[in-house]
């Protein structure tokens, strides 16, 4: 027996399958939309109703471009390419862009002044399946999944993700709270889940699984899914001076948005916000930013339910695994997510890492050519020799693309991972803010070189007035406090140069169970001063009582003062 519900949206068009094909689909509105953004002007105004718009990736234009953080894919269907476009605005109306399958929904490249506003982003087919667990018994969870919302089928014992273009496996299983947060569970909260099932009615799914060896309740609710994320639900590429205006992701199988190599990105209002009826929003983080500059504003935006940070700002930084002469390497992209977008132009300066201490070289490199080897690998020649001691496992970043980061008034609630990540050495000023029930920490300045190759030494960063309510439910990763400064250092013992520095945590009110406030690791002139903690007994105490977790030699400058209860 199997069962398939296909939901097409807000539009409320029910397909029926008759036969294996679609009656009563929705028209494609995107070729009509994409002429509009095609002819538009320099200085013009696109405005659409406030009604669903659906498109789909068989008309859409192919593209082939890479994506930081994602899996890589080929021939990228894209929905609204804007390309090449100047001053154009695209005003949605309050309407809703339903896109259908998998691709890549907004793409704003090669652009300067675009400005996006009033619209929602969603897929008509949701890249996972929620849950109400109604039953744990004789070893095995049900699950109420509505008909409506979801689309799935139980077939040959097998419970399956059902998309318009495929199907998809379910790897693990991610446990809220029927009100929204997320059930506070060890490490990162993602459970390992099975598929062998057994469909009992029309809305109800009986895994071989026991939720309650999980620690899990009856009312509580699943998200079922896996761990591909191929395309964020809109991406600026080389984009200069955009802005954002109440957009939402709604949701999306991979990040919310993602920027690289742009300049200048503006967010007022919008966000990751939930579906009426649903639980999980994106993926992955809310907002990306790698290889980017100038400034990054975020104030007044609503993020809840990512499977990721609502922020994370950061510079890819390359391996170099071959040295071919005293002006001449050989770098590659390390995470197989993060390659072939252009890390180094010609002329542009080099900040040299040490690998094993990730220190920064003093001395900047200037490259005098870059040349893509392939899609991982790119030689770089540099005017000048390089800084002595400088080879193989060490590192490269770009010195001109750091930006500065304004988060200011704004709600980070109910996700897994962390709050906000931030790993630049241009101002940051986090304001106003308030951070509620995230699963790990609530701000985390990170970095590294191995894993991930997220660099960027922070060196003026300022947290003030933000309330911070409920935060590191669980140990999630690189996560020992409510702020936790904790860069990747493979040999710290023989760092003679913290990674980060000037940190003023002032001001904040933290209302939380007794985990540790602050933690810091390879960080020097940190003040905590003048912060309000109201401690209670919600969740299960972390970090064996300590308020502060100080992983420093002397004679580095932490001042911890003025904590008032």
């Amino acid at each position: 027996m199997s069962m398939v519900s296909h939901f097409w949206g807000l539009a409320g068009m029910v397909a029926c399958i008759v036969g294996g094909n679609a009656v009563g689909a929705p028209q494609d509105d995107g070729v009509q939309l994409r002429e509009q953004i095609s002819k538009a002007e320099e200085g013009s105004t696109i405005s659409l109703s406030k009604r669903v718009y659906h498109l789909f990736p068989d008309t859409s234009p192919k593209m082939n471009f890479y994506v930081s953080n994602h899996d890589q894919q080929r021939d990228i269907p894209v929905g609204l390419p804007i390309v090449k476009k100047k001053n154009v605005t695209l005003d949605g109306k309050g309407c809703t862009l339903m896109f259908h399958g998998k691709m890549q929904p907004v793409l704003v490249q090669d652009s300067s002044g675009v400005t996006l506003r009033n619209f929602i982003i969603r897929y008509a087919a949701p890249f996972f399946v929620e849950g109400k667990i109604c039953e744990i018994a004789d070893g095995k969870t049900t699950l109420e999944i509505s008909p409506t919302m979801f689309r799935w089928k139980v077939e040959n014992g097998k419970f399956r993700i059902l998309r318009e273009d495929g199907e998809e496996g379910v790897g693990m299983a991610l446990p809220f709270e029927a009100d929204g947060p997320m059930v506070p569970m060890s490490g990162d909260g993602d459970l390992g889940w099975t598929d062998q099932a057994e469909q009992l009615s029309h809305d109800r799914v009986r895994f071989a699984k026991d939720a309650g060896q999980m620690g899990l309740k009856v009312g509580q609710i699943l998200v079922l899914r896996n761990g591909f994320r191929p395309h964020p639900a809109m991406m600026l590429y080389r984009a200069t001076d955009t802005v954002l205006n109440k957009v939402v992701f709604s949701d999306s199988q991979g990040m919310g948005l993602l920027a690289q190599r742009s300049t200048n990105i503006t967010i007022n209002g919008g966000g990751c916000i939930r579906a009426k009826g649903r639980i999980y929003t994106v993926s992955a983080d809310a907002t990306h930013f790698s290889n980017c500059r100038g400034k990054i504003h975020v104030e007044k935006a609503l993020y809840e339910g990512m499977m990721d940070d609502a922020i994370n700002v950061h510079s890819t930084c390359l391996g170099i695994v071959k040295v071919e002469s005293p002006t001449s390497i050989v770098a590659q992209y390390m995470h197989g997510q993060s390659i072939g977008f252009e890390v180094f132009l010609d002329g542009e300066r080099v900040q040299f890492i040490r690998g094993k201490t990730l220190e920064n070289v003093p001395e900047l490199g200037r490259v005098k050519k870059a040349e893509m080897l392939d899609e991982r690998h790119v030689r770089l020649t540099f005017e000048a020799p390089m800084p002595e001691g400088i080879g193989e496992s060490d590192a490269v970043e770009n010195a001109d693309w750091y930006p500065s980061v304004e988060f200011v008034n704004n709600t980070v609630r109910h996700n897994r991972a962390r709050g906000a990540l931030f790993t630049t050495p241009k101002p940051v000023l986090v304001k106003g803010n308030k951070f509620v029930r995230s699963h790990g920490s609530a701000i985390l300045l990170a970095g590294d070189a191995q894993g991930w190759y997220e660099s960027g030494a922070c060196s003026d960063v300022k947290i003030i007035d933000n309330l911070f309510d409920h935060n590191l439910t669980a140990s999630y990763q690189f996560t020992d406090a409510v702020i936790a400064i904790c860069p990747e250092v493979r040999d710290i013992g023989k760092q003679k140069q913290r990674y980060h520095r000037n940190i003023l945590i002032k001001g904040n009110t933290f209302r939380t169970h007794h985990v540790p406030l602050l933690s810091t690791r390879s960080a020097e002139n940190v003040t905590f001063d003048k912060n309000k903690v109201q401690w209670d007994d919600l969740f299960q105490p972390r970090g064996n009582g300590r308020i502060f977790i100080i992983n420093e030699p002397a004679p580095q400058k932490i001042i911890l003062q003025n904590i008032h209860p």
